[in-house]
């Protein structure tokens, strides 16, 4: 990949000890095929309905996953782990240890779900408005839920589509998108994926490769340090940076791209003076980050 080859001629900053330059191509084919045959089960549904209701009676700002959707978009009910607990005020959704996709409630042991039944029972306990709360939406299953030992398909099944794991509200894009346009959680992972409701908003997370393929870089550095180094954490599989990444990972170094790379200056566009050609240095003068806050 020529911007990880260009790393020789930008100076590395003494915080970061070179381990080796890489850069590889590697082709690769994938084969499409139909997807299982899926119904919806009376628990989903059940779950859905009350996660919706949840949501209605939540503001804007308490939103876990983004912003309401609007016009023809709807909620998408991603089967993410949502541990639904009502607090004093309002509602809170909290992540499982682990989430159960649909497809792996198949090869799902119910020892194991049951652990997480176990931890969601002890999470709602502590928030003793919850069962009252839900019970008033209309989903009294919610007890038993909890305090049902988990022993086979049939229990596994119930808990898979339940408003306990089936039911973390996201946008289209944040559910199943792809890029260019949106990451969606089930093509990329959780650990960069997450980074998009916690990145400052001038940050750009996914920016496109020299060959045209996207992916997620990461600063170096804290804000306002000028580096403008970006340490590339996710490529997909065929991308020139694949082995590269798989590489470094593998060796425990970081893939990192200078601040003059195409990769860093999409990251810190919205930092820099427009037509600046490293990202490294003090932020722009005078400019703002969207949604009206400061700059870096």
């Amino acid at each position: 990949m020529a911007s990880i080859g260009s790393l020789a001629s930008s100076r590395t900053p003494d915080t970061l000890k070179p381990g080796g330059i890489e850069s590889e191509s590697h082709p690769w084919k994938i084969r499409l095929v139909e997807h299982p045959k899926r119904f919806e089960s009376s628990f989903f549904r059940a779950a859905k309905k009350t996660a919706r209701k949840i949501l209605d009676e939540m503001s804007d700002e308490e939103l876990p996953y983004g912003t309401r959707p609007a016009g023809s978009e709807r909620w998408e009910m991603h089967h993410g782990g949502s541990l639904w607990v009502r607090g004093k005020h309002a509602w809170r959704m909290y992540r499982a240890r682990v989430g159960i996709e649909w497809s792996m409630q198949f090869c799902a042991e119910p020892a194991k779900v049951d652990r997480l039944r176990r931890e969601a029972a002890e999470l709602v306990d502590a928030f003793p408005l919850t069962l009252p709360a839900l019970a008033e939406l209309g989903y009294e299953e919610a007890e038993d839920l909890l305090h049902t030992p988990i022993e086979n398909a049939d229990g596994v099944e119930a808990w898979t589509d339940s408003l306990f794991n089936a039911c973390v509200p996201m946008s289209h894009g944040n559910h199943q998108g792809l890029l260019p346009k949106v990451p969606g959680e089930h093509h990329y992972p959780w650990p960069v994926k997450g980074a998009d409701f916690v990145r400052y908003d001038d940050f750009q997370l996914w920016v496109t490769l020299p060959d045209g393929t996207h992916g997620a870089v990461a600063p170096v550095d804290r804000r306002g340090s000028g580096d403008g180094h970006v340490r590339l954490v996710h490529v997909p599989e065929g991308s020139e940076a694949a082995d590269t990444l798989a590489e470094a990972q593998d060796q425990g170094l970081m893939a990192v791209l200078p601040p003059n790379s195409s990769a860093a200056l999409q990251a810190f566009a919205d930092q820099i003076d427009r037509g600046r050609r490293t990202a490294a240095g003090p932020p722009a003068t005078g400019r703002t980050r969207r949604n009206g806050r400061g700059s870096r």
